[in-house]
């Protein structure tokens, strides 16, 4: 190498990246603008800033590769490639090669005051996915902050801001051991009380953070301002201010992320689902588009037609099947629903009245927005119901396990779902059984498609 550690730029790394310029800072590296040479594109290069002097911190040194190298998602900067420059004739550093994120972080996007709540809930959802993703990998973020938050415009056009999360540096895998206790890494203005504590930390760690980001983003400033011992200690002894004229799915969302408790935080998947339905309720509001529609309703919607389901009067066959349902589970109300544009038909309805409801407050609206068993097992502090009129309302509703009615093609009809005014657990033994139960009237459903189909004789 011809260039000096302190001065990288222009440094050819392995053969082909050369160093531009710096375009960031942190503590475990600098990020520069580099180009591909080899391939005629624009990268991003990390210079990991360890000293590596022994094999403990060689091998910490190379864990962000590693842990980057087997994460692909769409709401996380991709990893290109990986190698080690010689840093002085002894040290070997390690450098990250990226995808070059055209847009600025969202520490910077902040200094311009806050963002709207539907922007918030955007940019929320894309993170929620990411964390749902590396969580599922058994990988915890822990430092979840601003600064590690890329932006980006698909279209140039900003009507959508996206998010990626990046710098895994301080990244842990869940499975393996943990810091010594009493030390903690992360920023301490985001920081989990877990973390503050010195004490080992889980997934649940990354939702208080991400709680954190979501809350500033909403009213410009950071919850925890201060020195960096005076920020961490300060989060152990109160909670974080949210506003009272937030939105109400906000604050309660809000509230539930950034619990002392981590045990009592949601898990990623269950934000990303807030956060989802958060981001499309303004435009239910105001009537642009129903809230909870799939990206494919229109064949949704045929496939429905398709089975003659709308404006037919419920099914005895299948008041067997939810009857079974509700001994089986204990519970008092077993539904077979069949989702329309507006509406959610009943076609049959065990231990209710009621025939049909709005597809607003139907949690078969959420349902069938999954391809498994969607359960909410307490729905009076789920952030997914928290505001939903069959929750909140005279129903009373506190559980909930919904399968979706699947077709041969792959369309969510509608579901077999199972109510409770109670809450409760549900095991996946209990979610096996539900999702025999629901190929039974899929599977009546298709013998009738057929039947209609035969040539009379």
């Amino acid at each position: 190498m011809t260039d000096s550690p302190q001065h990288p730029n222009g440094a050819l790394l392995g053969g082909r990246y050369r160093l531009e310029k710096q375009i960031g800072a942190g503590s475990m590296g600098t990020v520069y603008r580099a180009r591909d040479e080899f391939l005629g594109r624009d990268v991003a290069v990390k210079l990991v800033r360890t000293s590596a002097a022994t094999p403990h911190e060689q091998q910490q040194a190379d864990a962000e590769a590693k842990i980057l190298a087997r994460l692909n998602h769409h709401s996380l900067v991709t990893l290109l490639d990986a190698g080690t420059r010689l840093y002085t004739p002894e040290i070997q550093q390690v450098y990250l090669v990226m995808e070059l994120v055209q847009g600025a972080d969202l520490r910077l996007r902040l200094q311009d005051g806050p963002l709207c709540p539907r922007k918030v809930a955007q940019l929320g959802y894309d993170l929620a996915l990411g964390l749902d993703y590396i969580h599922g990998a058994h990988v915890v973020h822990r430092d979840v902050k601003p600064a590690n938050i890329m932006l980006f415009d698909y279209r140039g056009d900003d009507a959508r801001i996206r998010a990626k999360l990046t710098d895994f540096g301080v990244a842990l895998i869940a499975r393996e051991p943990q810091p010594q206790h009493g030390t903690f890494t992360g920023t301490a203005a985001y920081m989990s009380p877990e973390q503050a504590r010195g004490e080992a930390v889980g997934t649940e760690s990354d939702i208080y953070s991400l709680g954190l980001v979501l809350l500033q983003c909403l009213t410009g400033v950071p919850a925890y301002p201060g020195p960096a011992l005076e920020s961490a200690v300060a989060r152990l002894l109160r909670p974080p201010a949210i506003p009272e004229d937030l939105e109400t799915g906000f604050r309660r969302l809000l509230t539930a992320m950034t619990a002392l408790e981590p045990r009592s935080r949601p898990s990623a998947h269950e934000v990303s689902l807030a956060l989802f339905e958060l981001a499309v309720a303004p435009r239910a509001r105001h009537r642009m588009n129903p809230p909870l529609i799939p990206a494919y309703e229109s064949e949704r919607m045929e496939a429905v037609h398709r089975y003659n389901l709308l404006d037919t009067p419920p099914d005895g066959t299948f008041d067997r099947i939810t009857a079974l349902a509700a001994r089986l589970f204990s519970v008092p109300v077993a539904i077979v629903s069949v989702v329309d544009t507006d509406r959610i038909w009943f076609k049959s309805h065990y231990g209710t009245d009621v025939r049909q409801i709005g597809r607003d407050p139907g949690l078969c609206a959420s349902a069938i927005l999954q391809d498994d068993a969607w359960v909410v097992s307490d729905a009076r502090v789920d952030p997914r119901t928290l505001v939903n009129p069959l929750v909140a309302g005279d129903f009373g509703l506190q559980f909930y396990a919904g399968v979706p009615l699947q077709t041969r093609d792959g369309y969510n009809l509608g579901t077999l779902c199972v109510l409770d005014r109670e809450p409760r657990e549900f095991t996946g033994d209990e979610v096996r059984t539900l999702e025999d139960l629901a190929a039974i009237v899929m599977n009546d459903l298709e013998m009738r498609l057929a039947n209609q189909r035969m040539p009379a004789a």
